[in-house]
């Protein structure tokens, strides 16, 4: 069956693709407002974007009523976000800070999670998050009058030394770390732990 996005009702054509577009890694956004609270919000239209220089990039889309989240919004005003993966181990506190909160509350307080100060940017990580990406915003692509994507430039990574096998030569252990992915419908996500492992083909060569 051929769905024409044209012809789509814009929350059938978001049914579709996070029905199909899965898993997706979940960007855990911690941003600092104007105002000093820090804000922490789910993201998973979210993915990296090359390494030369290190981009990753996120998807923020707005309420068509009550606007963006007070996360995104302090992307845009400020440039500077902390990207912190979500292992299994604190999905419900990831889930909790989905909370529709006004804007003076913490999400963090809410879910007992600590900030971790960052070494380049202002905005916190969250520090029992295993991995977290300090990044500056690049580029922000306005591509619809309810949705942003924010290129964010990575300034550093701070991973746990407990997953860190080989530090000089990026060794990482990835199993370990046990981070999930967001799946179809409300609330479905997914683990990483069944995994297959598949030889990349190389062309011979000549002659």
């Amino acid at each position: 069956m051929r769905f024409d996005y044209d012809q789509l009702a814009p929350g059938i054509g978001y049914k579709l693709m996070t029905a199909t577009i899965t898993p997706r890694p979940i960007a855990w956004v911690s941003t600092l407002g104007k105002s000093g609270v820090v804000n922490a919000a789910p993201y998973s239209f979210f993915n990296a974007m090359g390494h030369t220089p290190p981009t990753l990039a996120l998807g923020l889309l707005a309420d068509p009523d009550k606007g963006y989240k007070d996360t995104a919004r302090n992307i845009l005003d400020t440039g500077e976000f902390v990207v912190n993966l979500v292992p299994e181990s604190l999905a419900e506190a990831m889930n909790l800070t989905c909370i529709n909160a006004p804007p003076d509350v913490s999400e963090l307080d809410l879910a007992n999670l600590t900030p971790a100060p960052s070494t380049h940017i202002r905005a916190p990580r969250i520090a029992e998050s295993p991995v977290s990406f300090e990044c500056v915003s690049l580029s922000t692509i306005v591509t619809g009058p309810h949705q942003t994507v924010v290129i964010g430039r990575i300034l550093a990574v701070h991973i746990d030394d407990a997953y860190v096998i080989d530090g000089p030569r990026g060794h990482v252990d990835t199993p370990a770390l046990g981070l999930i992915g967001r799946m179809h419908g409300a609330g479905w996500y997914a683990r990483s732990t069944d995994m297959f492992q598949l030889d990349r083909p190389v062309w011979p060569p000549k002659g």
